[in-house]
């Protein structure tokens, strides 16, 4: 009998409309071997050399603000410009190229060089929350914005250039291709059902609790049925809304609680400070209605098995589609089963 635990099969993401392959039977237990360790990232507070800290001079010559909560400023390498010239390029329907032009925002989440998520307040987290609210509204008031995306790459392994508590916020006028996938998913889930795709899913998680990480009354951090890397796991609001700055000030500070603790399981895991990609998705801007769209958060961290031991898109995954051997269950079983409390803090 077919058992979703021991047999190859795929996945609908029901987000995107895609599938994955997983293959449970080939490591029942990820991992049994050695679980290497990483030296310990004692940053200092303060780092004259780094362009995000206060007081300190950036790459186009600004100096920041002596600034005591967060920070937000135009990247000075930005990869979206507001004045790109409009253009279409089409050679016989095979060369296609748009122009695309946009705003970029970088967000330092706190003046203190050493911290990261998990290691700040749930206090500091809101108001790193409340400022994410207050840039998309700001910036949806350009009508030629379409899509605005809040994002965190944290750990070198990522590409993070710079270790000082940090995300981003790219602005573009044209939807981008994951979010014009989840759209179509929602909406199309909407006009059948007249409610939101992710309330129905996150209703029978919570009646599963298979793959619930954590929950309080407001948020679900969870594995999604799903997900292709290896801890990946998807955070979402209980109550359907389009966006962010939709959310009360309590459901803020619930949103700041479930990041702290989800990212502190994260660290310790592997007693590392767990590199990831994270992202709000919420409904485009300034192009309709979307009732069917529902405020949620993906992260995407790498670490399969140790430190430093990370899952790679190759082969099959790149040529085919994405696959993974553990399952979403057993990743949601082993962060569960983590302390909320972070390894650097109980150690205080």
């Amino acid at each position: 009998m077919f058992n979703l635990k021991e047999h190859s099969h795929t996945r609908y993401n029901l987000l995107t409309g895609d599938w994955i392959l997983v293959s449970p039977h080939r490591t029942k237990r990820p991992w049994q071997g050695k679980v290497e360790t990483v030296p310990d990232d004692n940053r200092p507070s303060y780092d004259p050399a780094c362009y995000l800290c206060p007081g300190n001079t950036r790459a186009d010559g600004s100096i920041n603000p002596v600034y005591n909560d967060s920070f937000v400023f135009t990247n000075d390498f930005a990869s979206l410009l507001p004045d790109t010239p409009a253009g279409v390029v089409d050679i016989n329907g095979l060369l296609k190229a748009n122009s695309v032009k946009g705003i970029c925002r970088v967000i330092s989440f706190s003046p203190n060089h050493s911290l990261t998520l998990p290691l700040l307040s749930v206090e500091a987290i809101k108001k790193v929350i409340d400022l994410w609210c207050a840039e998309f509204e700001n910036i949806a008031l350009d009508k030629t914005i379409k899509h605005i995306q809040i994002f965190e790459n944290k750990g070198e392994i990522m590409g993070c250039s710079n270790p000082h508590p940090h995300g981003q916020i790219w602005a573009q006028n044209s939807i981008p291709l994951e979010v014009a996938k989840e759209t179509t998913q929602q909406q199309n889930y909407f006009q059948q059902h007249g409610r939101s795709l992710l309330s129905d899913y996150i209703q029978l998680e919570l009646e599963q609790q298979e793959r619930i990480v954590l929950e309080n009354k407001h948020f679900v951090a969870l594995v999604p049925f799903w997900a292709v890397w290896p801890y990946e796991t998807m955070i979402v609001s209980k109550r359907h809304v389009q966006y962010m700055h939709q959310l009360t000030d309590e459901e803020r500070m619930a949103y700041a609680d479930i990041m702290k603790r989800l990212t502190a399981k994260y660290d310790n895991l592997f007693n590392v400070s767990f590199p990831y990609s994270a992202g709000v998705h919420q409904a485009p801007v300034n192009d309709g209605n979307y009732p069917g769209w529902h405020l949620h958060m993906h992260f995407y961290p790498p670490l399969l098995r140790s430190a430093t031991v990370k899952k790679f898109m190759v082969g099959y995954e790149m040529l085919a589609n994405p696959q993974r051997d553990i399952t979403a269950e057993w990743a949601a079983e082993k962060l569960r089963g983590l302390s909320e409390v972070h390894y650097k803090e109980s150690i205080k």
